[in-house]
């Protein structure tokens, strides 16, 4: 047989191996080659190739299953051929050979389980290829691969995900080939992504990570999940620490299992079944850290098997060379978890948390799957702002893993504070536009290889007061809005490039102002939610516009959220992250605010007075509380006359027992509090308002800017 090439397929191996057995001249030659001991054979004499014959009703008319390997399979004629198979395998196989008997179209290389009459299982290859004319009905191929064949095919598959449990069960599935019953159990370190460094016996604690074949256990005895007991963990990890050298050993028999356990209730945890036994026990193993010459053992796997068929010498080499093998792939599958698990740490962080009494939010953010690229730079958030405002931000930043979450924190933290400090959101885009440049840029940039440029970001201002949303977007899709009737509409602000673009006409990132009543919906995503690759975005995002629609104000938002992402969201394994924000707006009560417009004259102050002292009156502010109130509002519309220009602003905002005073006006001067000297005139408003308030500060408005302060009333 030529050398299949390293690029083929695991199935393509088995294809070519079945082409070169399979007889010519159906179950006849098949018989007369086993009779001679010529062709029919693999290297070494060892036969493994049977034949069975299949009626259109599916049950055994003929069969040839004299070699060696399928010793103990009956396949008697006309029994069903079902009966040869695990039950749950049965729908999958009898669908296949229904459908080669309708289309005529050979299915090759099956990897299959058969069962013999003691009750284990033997692993083929199974091909079902329709009978020559003139017969009806169907011949299956059955192959148990020559060792070296499925060490080479096995060698492939595995390590073709970067999921531990998935690789974990693929190297079970092929130790079959040597035994009856194979189990693969991992240190705990290896399930949480940690290094794995210790090697002191009293220290290693295993876990199972798969049981091959699936069938109904006996009770007590450990299945994938369970944890070892710590004297299993020590005697498995003395057993193949001899010499301080990881070995390969062998227990010959059930006598001598029992001997080394030394406990009913291990034996009873350990050895699959009531029936003479023997085992190999192989472990995984990796080269030590730099600086640590020993090797480290990951875990340790298992394959059983009656007693009569000892392990050889040769087949203790091939299962270390494909345990070997596989244990690069499970520290691969290591690193890759501990990576993907601090991503999603710092992608959760971000999550928004509760919202306030003038607006609802609810998220859901579901990763790509751990075997994917790696976790997304998806992140959404929304905070409180000065004033009773709240901050909505989402963003998609270019790339998957580290490079992006590092990014992606970054970006996601800049935005937060500089929104906090006042500024506004076309005003951050500018700033995270810069950031992003930056970034990639620098040094460290460079030498990370990754980039950040392209990344996406849209940020909206609620004002529960106004009843107004102020939104920018770099790049991003278009929020979707529902109103309070139901209707709804995508908020299309003025379109611009994504962050860092510098190959495009550069342009100030609009603002874009619209209304939202109390009831509105304000939906944010990123593009893993309507992507489609059969479809538009457009498409996606029309089928977003039109699931949302059917959320009700009565609805509880979280549950509503899950349910979009639910419909919209794309079928398992996710390849890009979905990441969803719903903000229900509920607005300040007309009775908690009061607005006043008011001239920049010398008797401002005084008139502002006036107008806020019955207001805080109704409001039931105490005395203290609504002197110190006054006196902040005094010396706010004191500074606005004397240093802004224009009309000035008076708002005022009831929250509980919080109370937040802002004066606007349409000067850019930026107030600052500094250390006066005896002598000055200048400066002590601030000092007053610094002294009668929990916090104060500036943000920056279209028209000049505004002075809040927050007191307790």
């Amino acid at each position: 047989m030529d050398p299949t090439p390293s690029s083929a397929s695991p199935f393509d191996t088995v294809s070519g191996a079945l082409g070169d057995y399979i007889p010519k001249g159906g179950a006849t030659a098949v018989g007369k080659r086993h009779a001679s001991g010529g062709d029919g054979e693999a290297e070494g004499g060892e036969q493994i190739l049977g034949v069975v014959g299949l009626g259109r009703d599916l049950r055994i008319n003929g069969s040839n299953l004299d070699a060696a390997p399928f010793a103990g399979v009956s396949a008697a004629p006309g029994a069903a051929f079902a009966d040869l198979l695990p039950p749950g395998d049965v729908p999958t196989v009898t669908q296949r050979l229904r459908r080669v008997l309708e289309t005529r179209e050979a299915h090759v290389a099956r990897v299959q389980r058969l069962r013999r009459d003691d009750g284990t299982e033997l692993v083929v290859s199974m091909s079902i290829l329709p009978a020559a004319p003139p017969q009806e009905g169907l011949t299956v191929s059955l192959i148990a691969m020559a060792k070296r064949l499925h060490l080479y095919a096995s060698a492939t598959a595995i390590g073709t995900s970067l999921d531990i449990g998935e690789t974990t069960q693929s190297l079970a599935q092929s130790l079959l080939a040597w035994g009856d019953v194979a189990a693969v159990n991992l240190d705990y370190a290896v399930w949480t992504g940690e290094a794995v460094t210790e090697q002191a016996q009293d220290r290693i604690r295993l876990r199972r990570a798969a049981l091959v074949p699936d069938r109904a256990w006996p009770e007590g005895y450990l299945t994938p999940g369970d944890n070892l007991p710590r004297e299993a963990s020590r005697l498995l990890a003395g057993a193949v620490m001899r010499d301080d050298v990881p070995q390969a050993v062998v227990f010959p028999d059930r006598a001598a299992i029992e001997r080394a356990l030394d406990d009913p209730r291990l034996v009873r945890a350990l050895v699959p079944g009531n029936l003479p036994v023997s085992v190999a026990c192989i472990p995984l193993v990796v080269e030590g850290l730099e600086g640590t010459p020993r090797p480290i053992v990951l875990g340790v796997t298992e394959v059983w098997r009656r007693p009569e068929c000892r392990f050889g010498e040769g087949e203790l080499l091939d299962l270390q060379e494909l345990v070997a093998k596989t244990a690069r792939h499970v520290d691969l599958a290591r690193q890759h978890q501990r990576e993907h698990a601090q991503v999603l740490a710092l992608q959760r962080r971000l999550l928004p948390r509760a919202g306030s009494d003038t607006i609802e939010v609810a998220s859901v953010y579901e990763p790509t799957t751990p075997d994917s690229a790696g976790v997304g730079g998806d992140w959404v958030n929304s905070f409180p702002l000065p004033g009773d405002r709240t901050a909505l931000v989402v963003g998609d930043v270019v790339g998957h893993g580290l490079g992006a979450a590092a990014a992606m924190g970054q970006l996601s933290m800049e935005a937060r504070a500089l929104l906090s400090a006042g500024l506004g959101p076309g005003e951050v885009l500018e700033r995270l536009d810069e950031t992003v440049t930056l970034l990639d840029d620098t040094d460290a940039g460079l030498a990370a290889g990754y980039s950040a440029l392209g990344s996406t970001c849209c940020i909206a201002v609620y004002d529960p007061v106004d009843h107004r949303v102020l939104i920018s977007n770099a790049g991003h899709l278009p929020p979707v809005l529902v109103h309070p009737d139901g209707t709804a509409e995508t908020v299309a602000a003025q379109p611009h490039p994504a962050l860092g673009a510098e190959f495009v006409v550069r342009e100030p990132f609009e603002v874009h102002e619209f209304a939202a009543p109390p009831g509105s919906l304000l939906v944010l995503y990123t593009d893993g939610l309507v992507e489609d690759p059969a479809a538009s975005i457009d498409d996606g995002i029309g089928r977003l516009t039109d699931v949302v629609r059917e959320v009700h104000p009565w609805d509880d938002l979280q549950q509503a959220a899950r349910r979009v992402v639910a419909r919209l969201g794309p079928q398992e394994p996710l390849r890009d992250d979905v990441t969803l924000l719903l903000a229900r707006m509920a607005g300040r009560r007309s009775r908690d605010t009061a607005t006043w417009r008011l001239p920049a004259r010398d008797d401002t102050a005084a008139r502002a007075r006036s107008l806020a002292s019955p207001l805080l009156r109704r409001w039931h502010i105490g005395e203290q509380a609504r002197d110190g109130a006054l006196l902040v509002i005094s010396e706010l519309v004191t500074n606005a006359v004397r240093f802004g220009t224009g009309p000035v602003t008076v708002r005022l905002v009831r929250a509980g027992s919080r109370l937040t005073c802002e004066v606007g006006d349409t000067g850019n001067g930026r107030p600052r509090l500094r250390r006066g000297e005896l002598l000055d005139d200048g400066g002590r408003g601030l000092h007053v308002v610094h002294k009668l308030t929990t916090r104060w500060g500036v943000r920056w408005t279209d028209t000049g800017k505004a002075v809040w302060a927050e007191l307790e009333g």
